[in-house]
């Protein structure tokens, strides 16, 4: 599978802004209009929030645009709190935070700007190749603790997961291990970037990531949902024909107040030259 290599090591914080421009007159001062917008949340959506930002500024000298990482909690929390524009999120809203946001009389519109198929990876050194639904969820629940139990050699499994506060995290419990609680043992890390760099240099280690942050670093493993009879491998092909099981949208959430503030953010992104930065960064564009 080819895409977008990507390597963020921390919770990145992409701070990316221009200038105002101003010009004076004689008794008079005008300034170009410009716009300055915080967007915040998913670290799975960050290299593309990132990317988008870089472009849109390159033609639009009137917006500015912060970009903030740290997950998608995170974000929504913000969102909550009023301290963020828009929100990025890898998941949907959880029914706490709808009900923070009838409270706080705030109407949130959610738009999904791309698709994700999220990655199993391990270790290269590792010879499993494919797992079950049913064996990911023993892995990270603590059920299955060795590799030979699937198939691979006699060493201890190491898991890595995101923060409670990611989105992925989220996901990956409702989608893979079926609503049950990761094991206690659990390593959890604070950045997507994080977990490839812990993967790759650990060999029994196991994790999960978005499809736009796989590298040669790790691994990536074809999963079954279907009791091990067909197994598929995470790509923008399988993603985008359904085919690979572990699929989701991302998001950008916004209060409908501020729908002229954020507009040309969002209209970018889901214009065609959005969609194909999509494309280019590894993610699943929307056609």
């Amino acid at each position: 599978m080819k895409t977008s290599k990507l390597f963020l090591i921390l919770p990145l914080i992409g701070m990316l802004s221009c200038g105002k421009a101003k010009t004076e007159d004689k008794g008079t001062e005008a300034a170009t209009t410009e716009v300055s917008v915080t967007i915040k949340g998913s670290d799975t959506v960050l290299p593309l929030a990132q990317k988008e930002a870089e472009e849109l500024m390159k033609t639009n000298s009137g917006v500015s645009i912060t970009v903030v990482g740290g997950g998608s909690g995170v974000g929504i929390t913000a969102l909550i709190d009023g301290t963020t524009d828009i929100a990025m999120a890898s998941r949907d809203l959880k029914t706490e935070e709808k009900m923070k946001f009838v409270d706080e009389k705030v109407d949130i519109e959610e738009v999904i700007i791309a698709y994700d198929a999220l990655t199993v990876i391990v270790n290269p050194a590792n010879t499993v190749s494919k797992l079950t639904r049913e064996q990911l969820e023993k892995i990270f629940t603590g059920a299955i603790k060795n590799w030979k139990e699937v198939g691979g050699a006699d060493e201890k499994i190491v898991a890595y997961s995101r923060e409670s506060s990611s989105g992925t995290y989220e996901f990956f419990k409702e989608e893979v291990m079926d609503k049950k609680n990761y094991a206690t043992d659990i390593l959890n890390l604070p950045a997507t970037g994080a977990i490839v760099q812990a993967v790759g240099q650990t060999k029994g280690a196991i994790g999960y990531i978005g499809l736009a942050y796989e590298t040669k670093e790790v691994k990536q493993l074809a999963v079954s949902y279907d009791q091990g009879k067909t197994f598929i491998e995470p790509s923008v092909e399988s993603a985008k024909d359904k085919t690979y099981p572990i699929s989701r949208p991302l998001f950008y959430m916004y209060d409908k107040k501020n729908a002229a503030k954020v507009k040309t953010i969002v209209d970018f992104a889901l214009s065609a030259e959005g969609q194909k930065i999509v494309s280019e960064i590894g993610y699943v564009p929307l056609n």
